[in-house]
């Protein structure tokens, strides 16, 4: 599939779904990748993505117009729950509703 035509370029609906929590050995200071600036420590072994807690949650890391046109400001330094959500999945299906977008064919 074309990045052109791959539909997480347009939807963007996860980013602003979800709680985003993760290892704080993801994060920078602990040797990982995901910016300190975009997340929070929330216990002294998690943290999360700095938006996804507030309601409606929208991850400060996304950039763009949700449905439109979207994409993760740190695609390549974004946490593990980012990297295992898959396109298609009941999770990401949920996500579009939520914001209004039709369901992907399966």
């Amino acid at each position: 599939m074309s990045e052109a035509a791959h539909p997480c370029l347009s939807c963007g609906a996860c980013c602003a779904s979800f709680r985003v929590d993760f290892s704080a050995q993801e994060s920078e200071s602990y040797g990982g990748s995901v910016p300190e600036g975009l997340s929070v420590e929330i216990t002294g072994s998690t943290c999360r993505m700095r938006g996804t807690d507030h309601s409606p949650p929208r991850c400060a890391a996304l950039v763009g117009q949700i449905g439109t046109k979207a994409s993760c400001g740190i695609y390549e330094w974004r946490p593990s729950p980012c990297h295992e959500l898959e396109l298609g999945s009941d999770a990401c299906q949920r996500a579009r509703l939520r914001h209004g977008l039709a369901a992907l064919p399966a």
